[in-house]
């Protein structure tokens, strides 16, 4: 949907509500955008006093309905079949996610608030003032989604790796620090060394949302509206404002990679002419030294993931059997196969599912879950058969041209 402001005007005086409250006026509407730090004890207490002192006719929050239902649905876990995630490829984005909430939940652990209370503390204060509420950001499958299309196969696996590690990481962070992490001089620093260092994750994760979060929140109803926004947001969506926003495309989910199609059908194409040349070309090359060179790494190197992801054994030796193959064909990984057969194991029930968010505090829980560990193995597989597929290759092609 396309948003048009007229002769919209910004105002970015600091109200005197609080430090974090911007005043933008466009048109004959007021928006008063509340920068929150999502485990923030303050935040809460800004967000509640803030509606109260405006009454609003809309408050607006930082939410998808998926997100919202995630919030306030505490029995939503039971309905997640691991054998579909499995089967429709999106155990690693599943295990980021998982590791991204759990991150954040510890840090609110150990603040005493939860992540997102001062969204629901806003939801909360409209109720009870009459306001009108509106779930103002994109759906989370399409941040989702835009973010991980924008990421290569090695940029996903350290991304993965940067998460897992700050499960196991033991610096704290005071209330003091989450507090000045809202000043919008370090704010901006902080997105411009994101933007510097992850372009393709500041633009998906977080302009496109600026955008659409400023967009949704000008069509709000009402003339008083206040939002309830993550800090981070709030000065990108000065920028936007009163500018035409075409949501419907931001919300578009990409479509594969051509690249990462080609490559996974190069593959194979490759190791089938490599083998035909290097039989053709070296009449004394036995048979076997070429099929070595790309099953070896292909197993050593899935198997051995496998096993450090805390594999079943069954699940060990699928990965170490199946890799060769799997890696020749585009339409199925080799944690696919590793994953059902790991799940089948292992057995999740809907207590293990119910227990997710609490278990993913650190590697330990992930581990000792069997959910997130039918996760963690079959994204473990999948990286060695990836490394393994890339190593063999290059081995058969050096023998081919030896």
């Amino acid at each position: 949907m396309v948003l048009a402001v007229h002769m919209a005007t910004v105002d970015t005086t600091i109200l005197p509500l609080g430090p974090n409250v911007t005043h933008l006026r466009g048109d004959d509407k007021d928006y008063y955008i509340v920068g929150t730090a999502h485990i923030s004890e303050k935040s809460i207490l800004e967000v509640e006093e803030t509606i109260d002192a405006i009454a609003p006719d809309t408050v607006c929050v930082e939410l998808c309905q998926t997100r919202y239902n995630a919030l306030t649905d505490r029995n939503r876990w039971k309905n997640l079949d691991i054998f579909k995630v499995i089967k429709e490829g999106k155990m690693l984005l599943l295990l980021a996610n998982l590791a991204v909430g759990a991150y954040q939940r510890r840090l609110g652990r150990e603040l005493g608030v939860e992540p997102g209370a001062e969204l629901l503390a806003g939801v909360t204060k409209a109720k009870e003032l009459n306001a009108q509420i509106c779930l103002v950001d994109r759906d989370i499958q399409a941040t989702l989604k835009r973010t991980w299309g924008n990421l290569s196969f090695w940029q996903k696996t350290n991304l993965l790796g940067g998460i897992l590690g700050s499960l196991v990481s033991t610096d704290t962070i005071e209330a003091e620090q989450i507090e000045e992490l809202k000043e919008k001089d370090q704010l901006s620093s902080m997105m411009a060394e994101l933007a510097e260092m992850m372009p393709e994750v500041q633009k998906p994760l977080i302009d496109e949302r600026d955008q659409f979060l400023m967009s949704s929140i000008e069509e709000a109803p009402g003339k008083t509206i206040v939002a309830v926004v993550g800090a981070g947001h709030v000065a990108g969506m000065q920028r936007y404002f009163g500018h035409s926003i075409d949501r419907e495309k931001l919300s578009e989910l990409p479509p594969p990679s051509r690249w990462t199609q080609l490559i996974k059908w190069l593959i194979p194409l490759a190791i089938l002419g490599a083998f035909s040349v290097g039989l053709t070309k070296n009449e004394g090359r036995e048979f076997e030294e070429l099929l070595y060179a790309w099953v070896l790494p292909n197993s050593i190197a899935s198997g051995l993931l496998a096993a450090m992801a805390g594999g079943k054994f069954a699940s060990i030796l699928t990965a170490f059997i199946c890799s060769p193959i799997t890696s020749l064909n585009p339409l199925i990984g080799s944690g696919m196969v590793v994953g059902i057969v790991e799940a089948w194991l292992r057995k999740p029930t809907v207590e293990d599912c119910e227990n997710i968010n609490r278990d993913v505090q650190d590697l330990k829980g992930i581990y000792r879950n069997p959910f997130t560990r039918v996760l963690l193995v079959a994204v473990f597989a999948n990286i060695g058969s990836a490394l393994g597929a890339w190593i063999g290759i290059s081995w058969v092609l050096a023998l081919v041209a030896s």
